[in-house]
């Protein structure tokens, strides 16, 4: 199976009209990404509360999407997640992801949303497969 990126990606496909559409910044050198969620209205699960799905998927896709970044296709194998407290649709969201160290056949990863003062809503840890293009 090849894994390409086709842009149509949920979170980051610029061709996928239903998608967020975020941008990342990379950081070669420290092995780390980072995004800005603005969550959105229809984004809720409880009035005023960012839905944990799209918690999960960010927190997912940026390490996942690091792993593409440093030349390593990757999937998620496992992820742990833990929200710290809910996470308001009126506060910009700080998504970070970092590798904290590889095997031959898996990337272990750590990624957190914050808001922009730096208190943590959620963070997750994974573990993703090396996947070979073929």
């Amino acid at each position: 199976m090849e894994y390409t990126d086709i842009g149509m990606c949920f979170v980051c496909g610029k061709r996928n009209e239903r998608g967020l559409k975020l941008s990342f910044e990379f950081d070669r050198e420290k092995k780390s990404i980072k995004t800005l969620f603005r969550p959105q209205e229809w984004q809720q699960g409880f009035g005023g509360i960012v839905h944990g799905g799209f918690l999960a998927i960010l927190l997912d896709e940026v390490m996942v999407k690091l792993s593409y970044e440093v030349g390593i296709p990757a999937v998620t194998a496992e992820m742990n997640l833990r929200f710290k407290e809910p996470a308001r649709i009126d506060r910009d969201i700080i998504v970070t992801g970092e590798i904290i160290r590889e095997t031959k056949k898996i990337i272990y990863t750590k990624a957190n949303a914050k808001y922009r003062e730096g208190k943590i809503v959620a963070e997750a840890e994974g573990k993703l497969v090396k996947v070979a293009n073929s």
